[in-house]
């Protein structure tokens, strides 16, 4: 259910809102908006009597949500959500571009793309310093020692970093690194994961499952909210087929979906998701054009010897062409995107 309050509601009516939903033994979630305050209601196993709320002072009207995700949901908050990174906005009109490689494999390597991206505009560094494989003789990430090269990249660069976390036990130390948590698409339906970032604060960026539904995603978005950590951006990372040509099926048809059914910013990883560099540029385009937030691509400077997805990697090169491109669509689909080159000759 949600609780709907007038916006110039005062606090001492939304505490008691909020108090008489902990005393029915659910769980308040305060979702404020740009034209309503809302109060949505979890934990509940029925629907609560709307009556209970509706004589309250300030409030407007109880809705009840069907869905079975209803924190992620529209019909809690229906405008978007824009995610803060250190004063960088996810989910707002201009396009957020993530970029690096795909492991962190030494300091020096790190460093120089971090300067490289920088010097191209970009404001957000991916790294993995913990890397989930299939085969447990794959490189696995320098881990913690990768984790100091990522926090020296920032010092250098000021670039926010992205990493991912793999599980529970390393959680506090990737945290202590990264402005952005990612959650893999292994890790998607890792509860015990999804329930302690949500108990973090740090933005997650939530990525779909292998075979995961549209809702499946959204149900484990929902646990991250539930915990009480509504910073989740989503992302559309390709899901596996039947179709062998390609590394996976990059489901565009996801954005507008997503979109229609949740609040949350939703960016699409084209190099995950075609899985051949040469099809990054065109899946990165067709992704913003279908109303995507933003990209993850990974760039490295010499994908033949990358010790993990080297294949779908693009040269910085490549890369400067690509954002040239979608400088030109950004002002089609009446987005932004503002680079700020900025030249790090002297720090490198």
């Amino acid at each position: 259910m949600l609780i709907v309050m007038k916006l110039d509601a005062p606090r001492t009516d939304i505490d008691r809102v909020k108090e008489k939903i902990r005393a029915l033994g659910y769980v308040p979630h305060e979702i404020p908006g740009d034209h309503r305050l809302a109060i949505g209601i979890t934990g509940n196993k029925s629907r609560p009597d709307a009556e209970q709320f509706l004589n309250l002072p300030s409030v407007l009207e109880a809705i009840p949500i069907t869905k079975p995700f209803k924190l992620v949901s529209r019909d809690v908050k229906p405008e978007d959500s824009i995610v803060d990174v250190n004063d960088e906005a996810i989910g707002a009109r201009e396009l957020t571009i993530i970029a690096g490689p795909c492991s962190v494999e030494s300091r020096q390597q790190i460093i120089d793309i971090a300067c490289t991206l920088k010097e191209c505009g970009i404001k957000f560094l991916r790294g993995g310093a913990y890397k989930p494989r299939t085969s447990p003789y794959s490189f696995q990430g320098y881990k913690t020692e990768a984790l100091q090269y990522l926090k020296d990249a920032r010092d250098i660069t000021g670039l926010r970093i992205v990493t991912e976390v793999k599980d529970t036990e390393t959680l506090p130390m990737v945290a202590e690194c990264a402005d952005v948590l990612q959650v893999g698409a292994r890790n998607m339906q890792n509860y015990s994961l999804l329930e302690a970032v949500g108990a973090q604060r740090k933005p997650v960026l939530l990525k779909r499952g292998l075979s995961a539904t549209i809702e499946e995603l959204l149900m484990a978005a929902e646990y991250v909210l539930n915990g009480g950590n509504y910073n989740v951006i989503l992302c559309e990372r390709g899901i596996r087929t039947f179709e062998p040509a390609t590394r996976n099926t990059l489901d565009l048809n996801a954005i507008p979906i997503i979109k229609k059914l949740s609040h949350l910013p939703v960016i699409v990883d084209p190099s995950h998701g075609i899985g051949v560099w040469d099809g990054v540029a065109a899946m990165s385009l067709a992704a913003i054009a279908a109303g995507a937030d933003g990209l993850i691509i990974e760039v490295h400077p010499d994908p033949a010897m990358a010790l993990s997805d080297g294949y779908q990697s693009l040269k910085p090169s490549k890369f400067k062409i690509l954002l040239d491109k979608l400088e030109q669509l950004a002002q089609i689909m009446d987005r932004t995107f503002t680079r700020s080159p900025q030249s790090v000759e002297a720090i490198r």
